[in-house]
């Protein structure tokens, strides 16, 4: 029983993944992460790292990503240029 909560648990989080750091946010595109005041610069390139995943690829058209809870897929372009853009800005 304590392993089948954990597993849920564990299952739920990985279903989340960076979008509770999104929570309340309207984050539509990559650069709307970079752009986003409330998030700290290594909240920032988490949630763009995890959204350039394969977790976060669509099935049918790998070049696409979608987090739970962002309107429509964007491409994985975008998310690299997003994090080449955080990396621009903060000297990383």
């Amino acid at each position: 029983m304590m392993h089948d909560m954990l597993q849920q648990a564990t299952d739920n989080a990985m279903a989340m993944g960076p979008t509770v750091l999104l929570q309340g946010m309207q984050l539509r595109r990559p650069i709307d992460v970079v752009r986003a005041p409330a998030l700290s610069v290594d909240d920032r390139r988490t949630i763009l790292a995890a959204w350039a995943s394969d977790l976060y690829a669509i099935d049918s058209k790998p070049a696409l990503r979608q987090l739970p809870g962002t309107p429509e897929p964007v491409s994985i372009d975008d998310v690299q240029s997003a994090l080449k853009e955080l990396d621009r800005r903060y000297g990383i």
